[in-house]
């Protein structure tokens, strides 16, 4: 078996570009430098939710912690009676390293998380249990002698592990300058300080120790010590937020500095080590944030830590069939194993949920594909479920997740401690089918979570059903779910004005909404709140504003996708193509699954006249979205369609007659639908119409109406029967049409004068007085309908004007036959036509 690939696994917890981004450019972490100079580098997309047990584990498995099992920081004991911090027994899937068993490779795993207890596959494993200091760093806590496999080995790396005791001021100085400055009475940052550096080094002590010492085709290791350094020291960091005490500002400005600096001391020593035929990653599974999202006072609920987590990380890799120089994009945490699975030439499982980055390669192969590898018979080196395993006696690392944060003190009664773990762990798994967009699922288990008998915080929960509700537009269940978690006893400030709004928003009350929103931007500008506000004004056309409002949300966080995506939508409204294009291709650059940032890019493409890449822009939207893809598959006939016929851009109101699509009359009332309605319907073209409404002085050949029509905003699933038919849609209606049929739009124009003279007169006003702010509402109107037919791929649209109908009705009968493609009986037609009825002109 060839084996001349080998691949080092790094992985930097919490590594973020918005802080490494300065350092690179002082110099300061100059062997990650010399990978990007000579490898690839970019962001690295993170999970819902973002704890990073489940994320090492989706990095290590390709698959989402639905299915790999890893579901929080701790777990349930197997016999069920007790809790402990999360073991490979939570892992219910093939990792990396056990098809690299079954393969006949060698692989080193160390400091893994979680990687106890070690599985026997060939070749090392020291496990996350390996490094763990005692709380008490007066104490050492020695290693478990089921620690490492094979056990042998333990004889080898036991003297490597650092103890917090053995660090000396000389090795705390690099990251805290002022610490003779510490009033060691009062802060224990120190204490917390020592435990963190001691187990990092114990970590890349082993994992040098391995590297030199022991033959191997793959290694992972695996780095706390800038997640650990940034939930203790990131309130502390550049520029100083007002609510730090300028005292500890300076003592402590430093230390996330320093620990980026002496992660990147430990890279340099492992790139020597692995030579120039590895190939290196170094990444990180999710960002931290370090600017005006910090978090001051942690809410007290389960890994609220979490919060600070931010959706990206970092990815870099050099080797030799690795590009150089060169950024890559949309890469997710999912894709990591299958792209190394395919540079060993293996197979990807069909089951894994990431596809190979075949972006980095600078001489790309096919992948190739395997039913699953969980289904492959053989020896893969897996572990027994150890169910003689501590439970809440192992104090050290329960201690460390406590501290942090990350879990809560378990309950002295082991009962309370076992429900409690069993309702976080439903709880993770909800919001990881949250975060795939399976609201379905998600929902179950939060609506059985808040029926549980024993008493837990069910705020959590109520949160999750709002955004869920909110997400489905189920807003009669979203406003229950937010006045419920306004009646809870809060044990935390819960920012609600997001959900708020929109529930205001469908009820019609954009103005409160604003008002709203407007309020808690000017108490606490951020990037969510103006990008909520853009959302309102791009919802009432008010591009500018949006616009303006896009613009501000960027100014807080340039990196993320759908502030981009938003601001490229409201730029192709406001015909400013290119622009829009390149706020389009940003956000894909960032999230590269990202549907909505791919069919936005076709439209602007398309608006272009580059029909060939728009095209392309619009299949990626339809593959990724493929249940709701009918915009986008639209689209594509459009181009298609022009291609055929001249490589010039051609207006889509040219196309032919399509079998099955909806020919649709609207336009203001009063304009003549009822008149085209009846043109149609003498012509030959069949009419949806249910004659609820009857002919009577001011339609005395009737209205064509149908009744559903009136709901077309609560229920469009009737729209099936209008095929091949035609209907009337009243104007403010249209948007409302579903996306997955083709429509042939007749929009009739009327002066708006007439218009608005002829309704006075019908319902008995004085028809020579003109509402002002009537006219100008049905111009807005007009406005919005121009916005929506050229958004929306499904709509042909033609307009109809109704004095040039009466007066010269063949003129418009032949423009109508040829916009709608099929032959009608013109004489029937002009018969429809009296006259007589043409009220309220103006002279």
């Amino acid at each position: 078996m060839k084996k001349n690939n080998k691949v080092l696994l790094i992985g930097w917890d919490a590594a973020d570009w918005k802080i490494i981004g300065p350092l690179l450019a002082k110099g300061q972490m100059p062997a990650l430098q010399k990978l990007i100079n000579r490898g690839v580098y970019g962001n690295m997309s993170t999970m819902n939710p973002p704890y990073s047990p489940m994320l090492w584990s989706t990095v290590a498995t390709g698959k989402t912690p639905d299915k790999h099992g890893v579901l929080g920081f701790i777990e349930l004991m197997p016999d069920l009676k007790g809790v402990r911090p999360v073991t490979m027994a939570s892992r219910k899937t093939r990792a990396l390293w056990n098809i690299f068993h079954h393969e006949g490779y060698k692989s080193n795993l160390v400091g893994w998380w979680p990687s106890y207890p070690p599985e026997p596959i060939n070749g090392v494993v020291i496990s996350d249990k390996f490094q763990k200091a005692n709380k008490d760093i007066r104490k050492r806590s020695h290693v478990p002698e089921d620690a490492v496999h094979p056990k042998s080995f333990l004889n080898e790396i036991r003297d490597l592990k650092m103890f917090p005791d053995e660090i000396t001021e000389e090795l705390i100085l690099p990251f805290v300058p002022k610490a003779h400055k510490i009033d060691l009475d009062k802060s224990k940052h120190l204490i917390g300080l020592s435990k963190i550096l001691s187990e990092n080094v114990s970590v890349h002590s082993a994992a040098t120790y391995t590297m030199a010492n022991t033959e191997w085709d793959f290694m992972a290791v695996y780095y706390d010590l800038i997640d650990h350094f940034c939930h203790a020291f990131m309130k502390f960091y550049p520029p100083k937020l007002k609510a730090v005490p300028k005292d500890l500002f300076e003592i402590y400005n430093e230390a996330i500095i320093g620990a980026y600096r002496f992660q990147d001391m430990m890279l340099e020593r492992m790139i020597s080590l692995a030579g120039e035929d590895t190939t290196i990653i170094v990444m990180s599974d999710h960002g931290y944030e370090s600017g005006n999202k910090r978090i001051l006072k942690m809410p007290k609920y389960q890994a609220a830590p979490a919060l600070e987590h931010r959706q990206f990380g970092i990815f870099v890799a050099a080797g030799p069939n690795i590009k150089r120089n060169e950024k890559v994009f949309g890469l997710g945490l999912i894709d990591v194993a299958p792209t190394i699975l395919h540079m060993y030439g293996l197979p990807i499982g069909k089951d894994m949920d990431g596809k190979v980055a075949m972006d980095i390669f600078k001489e790309p192969t096919e992948p190739t594909y395997i039913e699953s590898w969980d289904k492959v018979e053989g020896d893969f080196g897996e572990g027994q479920d150890k169910t003689d395993a501590v439970g809440l006696s192992d104090q050290d690392a329960m201690e460390q997740l406590i501290e942090l944060g990350y879990i809560e003190r378990p309950d002295e009664t082991m009962e309370k401690a076992v429900h409690k773990t069993k309702c976080d762990l439903k709880h993770n798994l909800a919001r990881v089918f949250l975060g795939k967009k399976d609201y379905a699922q998600s929902k179950a288990i939060l609506l059985e979570l808040i029926t549980e008998k024993e008493p837990v915080d069910v705020i959590p929960f109520y949160m999750d059903l709002l955004t869920i509700s909110l997400a489905e537009k189920d807003f009669e269940n979203a406003e229950i779910y937010l006045n419920k978690l306004r009646t809870l006893d809060k044990q935390f400030e819960i920012n609600t004005y997001f959900s708020e709004a929109r529930i205001l928003l469908n009820k019609g009350k954009v103005d409160q909404a604003l008002k709203l929103l407007t309020e808690a931007k000017n108490r606490k500008p951020n990037g969510e709140v103006w990008f909520q506000i853009g959302k309102i004004y791009l919802q009432l056309n008010k591009f500018k504003e949006a616009k303006d409002a896009f613009e501000q949300a960027l100014e807080f966080e340039i990196d993320n996708a759908k502030y981009h995506q938003a601001l490229a939508v409201v730029l192709v409204r406001l015909k400013n193509y290119e622009e829009a294009a390149e706020h389009a291709l940003t956000s894909i650059e960032l999230v590269k699954y990202f549907p909505e940032a791919h069919y936005i890019l076709g439209e602007a493409l398309e608006k272009m006249g580059d029909l060939e890449n728009a095209k392309m822009a619009y299949g990626m939207a339809k593959m990724l979205k493929p249940k709701t893809h009918h915009r986008a598959e639209f689209a594509i006939q459009n181009i298609e369609e022009a291609l055929e016929t001249s490589p010039e851009f051609k207006d889509k109101a040219e196309f032919k007659y399509r079998d099955n699509q909806i020919v649709v009359v609207s336009g203001l009332p009063r304009s003549g639908t009822s008149l085209m309605m009846q043109m149609l319907s003498n012509g030959g073209l069949e009419a949806l119409t249910d004659n609820e409404r009857k002919a009577d002085n001011s339609n005395p050949k009737g209205y064509f109406e149908y009744q559903p029509v009136m709901s077309l905003h609560k229920d469009n699933s009737w729209l099936d029967k209008a095929q091949n038919k035609a209907v009337k849609v009243v104007a403010p209606l249209l948007k409302y049409l579903k996306p997955s049929y083709r429509y042939k739009v007749v929009f009739m124009v009327r002066d708006l004068g007439e218009v608005i003279q002829s309704q006075q007169k019908m319902v008995g006003k004085n028809p020579e007085v003109l509402p002002v702010r009537l006219l100008e509402s049905y111009q807005k109107q007009l406005d919005n309908v121009e916005v929506w037919k050229d958004k929306e791929p499904e709509v042909e649209m033609v307009y109809i004007n109704y004095t040039d109908l009466i007066q010269d009705p063949n003129a418009s009968i032949d423009k109508l036959q040829s916009f709608l493609g099929i032959e009608l009986d013109k004489q029937r037609m002009q018969e429809a036509i009296d006259t007589s009825l043409y009220r309220n002109k103006v002279v």
